[in-house]
């Protein structure tokens, strides 16, 4: 049995990289449940964001949390366009069409950045990289502890929005029911690249929080982007609580498992309750039955 001097400092970990996993994954909610399909280029959109983050930084000196009012709408702004400009004119409407350009996507903005920045790993430093606070038996690293802040915050933000602002509800009501929502006048395609360039808008607050204690090379969103899958179908497809709790305990699954098995095998108990769930509660938690 671990002691709670070693048990704890790690479930504290694993609740600050889980509240950035749950935010990368209320994109990912968000996009299914309006356009119901998943984007495999979300993994691709992260890495770009991740690199927004260290050019401002290596380039102007903006630092990561600074960045927050630059990257975040520049990513809303890349996936209404890439709604518009490629998914909607290249799917012809068709949920097959959408996964292919998705996964088309995904491929064409990892090569790209493999040309420009090579395979090389790349991170930032600032003044606080190693700058830790006390919390109980537990030092957390101060970038860790803003992450988990700032990533619970935007995923209050999101589920305020879609709860409560016009854009919400009809975001809510094209995700009910689509030919509903265009006969009483709302805007499905405008609608679909809102819900899009949101979800990308996501992974853009989601790299501010990450970049001052990760690392960004073209390959970086593949891992994250399978974790926000798991999570999704752990949480319930389309359901943002389920997203945000899935996040949080899939973090301190993660860490519970590489502090009782080696780093190398932290995430065999993520795909364990992955499995779990498919087999036993395909819903999800917060999912309910069809």
């Amino acid at each position: 049995m671990l002691e709670f001097s070693i048990l704890f400092p790690s479930v504290l970990n694993g609740l600050t990289t889980g509240a950035v996993y749950a935010l990368v994954a209320l994109g990912l909610t968000l996009i299914y449940g309006v356009l119901h399909i998943i984007n495999f280029a979300h993994g691709a959109a992260l890495m770009v964001a991740l690199y927004a983050v260290y050019l401002l930084k290596t380039w102007l000196g903006i630092d990561p949390y600074l960045a927050l009012p630059i990257v975040v709408p520049a990513m809303f702004l890349l996936g209404y366009a890439l709604q518009r400009g490629v998914i909607e004119r290249a799917s012809h409407g068709r949920d097959e069409n959408i996964l292919l350009v998705t996964l088309g996507l995904a491929i064409v903005l990892e090569n790209l950045a493999l040309l420009v920045f090579k395979s090389d790993t790349r991170t930032i430093e600032t003044a606080y990289t190693l700058t830790t606070v006390p919390i109980g038996p537990a030092f957390i690293a101060v970038s860790k502890l803003v992450a988990f802040v700032g990533a619970l915050g935007c995923a209050a933000v999101l589920m305020w929005v879609v709860a409560r602002t016009d854009l919400g509800r009809a975001i809510r009501a094209v995700a009910k029911e689509k030919q509903g929502a265009r006969l009483v006048g709302i805007d499905v395609a405008h609608v679909y690249a809102m819900s899009f360039g949101i979800g990308l808008a996501c992974v853009g607050a989601a790299a501010c929080f990450l970049l001052p204690a990760y690392y960004v090379n073209p390959q970086v969103g593949g891992g994250f982007v399978l974790v926000a899958f798991t999570i999704v179908v752990l949480g319930g497809m389309g359901s943002f609580a389920g997203a945000l709790v899935g996040g949080l305990l899939i973090g301190v699954v993660e860490s519970l498992g590489g502090l009782m098995l080696g780093e190398s095998l932290g995430q065999i108990g993520i795909f364990a309750i992955f499995i779990t769930v498919l087999l036993f509660r395909p819903q999800g938690l917060f999912g309910a039955r069809a």
